[in-house]
C-alpha cells in the first residue's frame, strides 16, 4: 500500500461499469479506496474485491467525514507517501457536509487528478442506486449490463421448509442478509456450491413462500443434478421468469416449478459454465 503511486476514492458499491472507468485510470501498483458509509449491498463488505485485481483500503466514512480539505490530502499522503495522482468521479465530494468537490481537490493536492466523467449505457448515466432500482423492479438484464457482471448473493445455507424434496423440487436454502434481494419472483440463475469453481445452471426462487408458510426464503434449485452443499452458496441472477404468485393447491406449485425449469433450462442452455 505505502508505495502505491495511484489511488481511486469511491463508495463502489457494485463495482459497476462506471467505476471500473475510474480503476481503468489507475497505474499499475495503484489501489482504491473504498469509503464505507454503511449503505453497500450490491457489494458488501469485502465483495467488492472479487471484481478487481487492485488492492483496496477500506475507510470507514465517520472517520474522516470530519476533515476538512487540507488535512484529507494530508491524510492520504500519510497512507499513500508516494502518491502521485488521485482518480475520482465527476459527482467526488468529499470533508464536513460534504462541502469539497474534485475542484478543491484539484487545488489542495500537488499531484495530479483525474476526473472521470459520467459513464452512460444506451443515453441511461450508471450508477449504483440504479442499479438497486433494476434489481427491485426484476430488470436483472438491465442491472447487469449496469454492473458489467450479473447480479450476485452469497450467503450460508439453513433449513428449508422441510417439502420441498419430499413434495416439489430439492433446494439449497441460504440467507443472505447483507445483500440487496431482487424483485419477489423466480430466476434463471447460476449456483456455486461451497468451495467449487464452477456455477451449475439452476431456477432461484426469492421471497415468501405464500402457497406453504409464508416464510421469506432464497433458494436454489439445480438443474444439472442434485448436489449436496455442505455451507455456503452464491446465487448469480441472469433473467426474470414470472412474479411469485400464490397457488391453490401444492400439485398447482409443482407444476408451475416445472415450467419455471423448462425455461431457466432454455435461458441457460448456451452459457459458458
Amino acid at each position: 500500500m505505502r508505495n502505491s503511486t495511484s489511488i481511486a476514492i469511491g463508495g463502489f458499491d457494485g463495482m459497476h461499469i462506471g467505476h471500473q472507468q475510474l480503476f481503468n485510470a489507475l497505474d499499475k501498483d495503484g489501489m482504491i479506496v473504498v469509503i464505507e458509509t454503511g449503505y453497500a449491498n450490491l457489494t458488501p463488505k469485502k465483495e467488492r474485491e472479487h471484481f478487481t485485481h487492485f488492492g483496496i483500503l477500506y475507510l470507514e466514512l465517520e472517520s474522516i467525514r470530519h476533515l476538512s480539505g487540507v488535512e484529507f490530502i494530508a491524510f492520504l499522503k500519510e497512507k499513500f507517501p508516494k502518491l502521485q495522482k488521485i482518480v475520482v468521479g465527476y459527482d467526488f465530494h468529499f470533508g464536513k457536509d460534504r462541502k469539497y468537490s474534485h475542484r478543491e481537490l484539484k487545488e489542495l493536492f500537488d499531484g495530479e487528478v483525474v476526473v472521470v466523467e459520467e459513464v452512460s449505457l444506451h443515453g441511461d448515466s450508471v450508477h449504483s442506486h440504479k442499479i438497486r432500482a433494476k434489481l427491485q423492479i426484476g430488470d436483472i438484464l438491465g442491472a447487469n449490463a449496469f454492473l458489467g457482471h450479473n447480479y450476485t448473493v452469497k450467503g450460508d445455507v439453513v433449513s428449508g421448509q422441510g417439502i420441498g424434496k419430499k413434495e416439489l423440487v430439492a433446494t439449497i436454502n441460504i440467507e443472505a442478509e447483507e445483500f440487496l434481494m431482487p424483485k419477489e419472483g423466480v430466476y434463471a440463475t447460476l449456483t456455486r456450491i461451497d468451495d467449487e469453481e464452477h456455477f451449475h445452471p439452476s431456477v432461484s426462487f426469492v421471497g415468501h413462500r405464500v402457497t406453504t408458510d409464508g416464510s421469506f426464503a432464497l433458494e436454489s434449485h439445480i438443474l444439472d443434478g442434485e448436489v449436496l452443499c455442505k455451507e455456503r452458496a452464491s446465487i448469480s441472477f441472469v433473467n426474470f421468469i414470472r412474479d411469485n404468485k400464490k397457488f391453490a393447491s401444492l400439485e398447482e406449485l409443482k407444476q408451475a416449478i416445472k415450467k419455471d425449469i423448462t425455461i431457466a433450462s432454455k435461458e441457460l442452455k448456451f452459457l459458458q459454465l
